[in-house]
């Protein structure tokens, strides 16, 4: 591996410690995987340009270790979420939020 020194603006460095904050990895891991990614002329999907997007807008996050941890011992299948959401009755999720918003202006 070889060591590089780069000076960055304080703007640019600022967007990379968020980055690599919400990625939850080192600066310089987020630094050598964007470089190597834009050298390499990798085309992102749309998908991975939308969470790129989010990430950046600071509306998606990287879950904690707690967090994964708890999703990877989940059992729940989506059809036994769906039927426990249908027991509970009331409205769709959806429509409350819609609501919450209120009317568009």
């Amino acid at each position: 591996m070889t060591t590089m020194t780069l000076d960055l603006s304080p703007d640019t460095y600022q967007r990379l410690l968020v980055e690599a904050r919400q990625r939850g990895a080192p600066v310089e891991a987020v630094a050598e995987k964007l470089l190597a990614e834009q050298l390499a002329g990798v085309h992102l999907s749309e998908r991975d340009r939308a969470t790129a997007v989010l990430r950046a807008a600071g509306l998606l996050t990287e879950l904690s270790p707690e967090e994964k941890e708890r999703a990877a011992c989940s059992t729940l299948m989506l059809e036994e979420a769906r039927a426990i959401l249908d027991r509970a009755g009331g409205k769709p999720l959806s429509e409350v939020i819609l609501e919450m918003r209120g009317p568009k202006e």
